[in-house]
């Protein structure tokens, strides 16, 4: 089959297209033929080698973490899929591999596609949905009439957010461009600050949650809008030791993990709040809850551009510069 793949870690990299073996089903497994994926910041991080010490994957890599597409073949103790279903899913972080005409997913990470959407549609929801729910219902657990902060709101997790914030019964500030500022409105942001005009921990006070996805000037920033006892979500890092146990690391790593973060802990703890960093995984029955609210229309897909397949690094290196509204997505039919 072909897929993009990289050989091996660092900035200039660019994706090659492989012919790759097919996948091997394992007994939970359901190997699904992809129609469409989507493209992530978190593709440009794994091709930098930013994960490398707790993602030790084997090059040459085959690249993209979620997709849609239709089941082909299931292993023999698969039950809730058969072939000819219509599936989308961001599969388990040690077997990526969207980018490419066939995957096996473990089945408990995948799920029905939205009825109504297309393809690319879907393509654009399981990885950010996924960070959305986990960060404000599961981690945060946001609760109706609380105050959320969600910066990069024109972005691929920011825009899933603001929706999910506001389907949850919050009032939802956001962060963005000028060019941008109406357009986050009509996703559901109360509050929209243009960074390029006022500075948000400037307007801001007395928020219940912030959900930071951009660098430390901003992370360390955001804890001046907190109240007492509010939470601060990092996906951008820098990882705790907490997330050093979920994810099963070795001792010395819960230690490096833990000085990585010890700065911005200190400085949360000093002004009564909480720190923490999420690094979504992969859940078919968080992703069955969020194709509920597709279908009733609380979350609406956002689609940037779709790359035909054959241009993947192309659809990458668009997501590099930083300008994609929503999701960016590559499509094999």
């Amino acid at each position: 089959m072909k897929a993009f793949t990289i050989d091996r870690y660092g900035k200039k990299v660019a994706l090659q297209v492989t012919e790759m073996p097919e996948p091997v089903l394992a007994d939970n497994d359901v190997l699904v033929q992809i129609h469409a994926a989507g493209v992530n910041p978190l593709d440009l991080k794994i091709r930098d080698g930013e994960f490398k010490m707790i993602l030790p994957y084997r090059l040459p890599l085959i690249m993209g973490n979620d997709l849609a597409g239709v089941v082909v073949r299931v292993g023999s103790r698969v039950q809730r899929f058969k072939p000819g279903d219509e599936v989308y899913a961001r599969p388990d972080d040690n077997r990526i591999g969207a980018f490419a005409e066939f995957i096996a997913v473990k089945e408990g990470s995948l799920a029905m596609k939205p009825k109504d959407l297309t393809m690319e549609q879907a393509a654009s929801i399981p990885l950010v949905g996924l960070t959305a729910w986990q960060a404000l219902v599961e981690k945060a657990n946001l609760k109706r009439g609380q105050k959320v902060l969600i910066h990069a709101g024109s972005g691929g997790v920011g825009t899933m957010a603001i929706q999910l914030a506001k389907h949850l019964g919050a009032y939802v500030a956001t962060t963005t461009s000028t060019a941008n500022v109406e357009w986050v409105k009509r996703l559901g942001a109360d509050l929209v600050i243009d960074y390029k005009k006022d500075d948000f921990e400037k307007v801001l006070h007395g928020y219940d949650l912030v959900l930071n996805s951009l660098g430390t000037d901003t992370l360390e920033k955001s804890l001046q809008v907190l109240k007492p006892g509010g939470k601060l979500i990092s996906i951008s890092g820098p990882p705790d030791a907490d997330f050093a146990r979920s994810a099963g690391l070795s001792g010395f790593l819960k230690l490096v993990m833990g000085l990585l973060s010890y700065g911005i802990r200190k400085k949360a703890k000093r002004r009564g709040v909480n720190y923490s960093f999420l690094y979504m995984r992969a859940s078919g029955d968080q992703l069955d809850k969020i194709t509920s609210l597709v279908n009733a229309g609380a979350i609406v897909p956002v689609v940037d551009r779709v790359f035909p397949f054959e241009q993947t690094q192309q659809a990458l290196a668009y997501v590099e510069t930083g300008r994609a509204k929503g999701k960016v997505i590559v499509t094999l039919k």
